[in-house]
């Protein structure tokens, strides 16, 4: 029984993460992987695998989770709470799921396991999301990239979770990628190819934004040359000049009735416009709080972001929308101040700080840190299962980074 389980084991986890886009098509599957994993889990992990969690990154998480629970639990607000502490459960659930998996230290040909999963994830959402477009255009008769309707529509996922998704293929493509010629080279620049046009084509800016900073990050590691100077200056040119594309965006939509082709880029596009309301909001709320140790909760913070929507938006048409929504903070660090406090907002980013310490001589792992950053700065994703697994995916290889040499060991059953 043992044996059976092992040998079903990682591959349960692989396609739990190759599925994971599809979840709203399919909500069973991933539900079904889960409990297979939990289930089988004491069966499989042996007392060495415990080793890898053996980092202080991880530890400060295990950390920041046991204090969201009893804060939430000692506050009186767990049922209200529990739905979003549920997806910090999941994130480091799958990390501790992880480690009877033995992704052998693969030779720069090939990526490991579950940086297959992910690259040929992301490639299914693109066909899918692809698929989609060509059908709706069929049907409209219409042509339109950008922020259009008709790419909305199509995608598989959320813009901004299909971006996510794209990235981490991007990275993943590029850390695999070997300096000597190799056949495998070839697929891996193609798959960075097909993220990269694709990410552009649905006008993913924070996926773009990302790419630009993590190009960035990129020339701090190697040897130094001049030619990492002018990508760095150029990268760094990049994202000021996309951030005040972004930071315009509403002042084109305001004026867009005098121009007949608005950049596509931006057509159509609240994504600033919907950001600014809510952070405004979002320090209006704190103003009237006054500094919060322990929070008032998830449920809460968003309640009182909606009564601000009904007294600070002037548009009824708007003020509907964000009441109907109830849009949250958009801004995971935020969240997470107004929802459980100031202890829980410090833990969070000590675990980032502690992080970006271990593993700073590494670039996949730096990079994963930045994306996490850059993404909770803009997007609660603790407040979605999708998010709440590509969170699990980072602390992932944060852990098998930080422990490579227990995680590269090959078992023997």
């Amino acid at each position: 029984m043992r044996i059976l389980l092992s040998a079903i084991y990682p591959y349960a986890f692989l396609l739990l993460y190759l599925i994971i886009p599809f979840d709203e098509y399919f909500r069973a599957p991933p539900n079904i992987l889960l409990a297979i994993l939990v289930v089988a889990f004491p069966f499989v992990v042996k007392k060495e695998d415990l080793k890898k969690l053996k980092s202080l990154p991880i530890a400060i998480f295990l950390g920041f989770f046991a204090y969201l629970c009893l804060n939430s639990f000692f506050s009186g607000r767990w049922d209200g709470d529990f739905n979003v502490i549920k997806k910090v459960l999941i994130a480091v659930g799958l990390a501790i799921l992880y480690i009877p998996v033995a992704d052998v230290n693969p030779p720069a040909e090939r990526a490991g396991k579950i940086n297959s999963a992910i690259i040929f994830s992301s490639l299914a959402a693109i066909i899918f999301s692809v698929y989609n477009f060509v059908l709706i255009t069929d049907a409209t008769g219409s042509f339109a990239l950008g922020d259009s309707p008709q790419v909305i529509e199509s995608l598989l996922i959320d813009r901004l979770y299909l971006g996510l998704l794209s990235t981490f293929s991007i990275l993943i493509s590029f850390q695999a990628i070997q300096k000597k010629y190799h056949p495998n080279n070839n697929y891996y620049l193609a798959n960075i190819f097909v993220n990269a046009l694709f990410i552009i084509l649905i006008a993913s800016k924070i996926a773009i934004v990302s790419l630009f900073v993590l190009l960035l990050i990129r020339q701090f590691y190697g040897q130094r040359k001049i030619w990492k100077l002018v990508i760095a200056i150029g990268a760094i040119a990049a994202v000021v000049g996309l951030f005040f594309i972004i930071k315009n965006e509403r002042s084109i939509q305001i004026n867009q009735e005098s121009h007949k082709n608005p950049p596509a880029f931006i057509e159509k596009s609240m994504t600033y416009e919907l950001r600014a309301v809510v952070w405004k909001c979002a320090q209006n709320v704190i103003n009237e709080e006054g500094f919060s140790l322990t929070g008032m909760g998830f449920n809460t913070t968003k309640e009182k972001l909606v009564s601000c929507y009904e007294t600070q938006i002037s548009n009824p048409k708007k003020k509907e929308k964000f009441v109907s929504e109830r849009y949250n903070t958009h801004n995971q660090f935020l969240d997470f101040y107004l929802s459980a406090g100031f202890i829980a907002l410090l833990l969070f980013l000590a675990f980032i700080v502690v992080s970006v310490f271990s593993t700073r001589k590494q670039f996949l792992p730096t990079a994963m840190l930045a994306i996490l950053i850059m993404y909770c700065l803009v997007e609660n994703l603790f407040n979605r299962q999708i998010g709440a697994y590509y969170v699990g995916f980072i602390l992932i290889v944060l852990m098998t980074t930080a422990k490579p040499a227990e995680n590269n060991r090959i078992k023997k059953i």
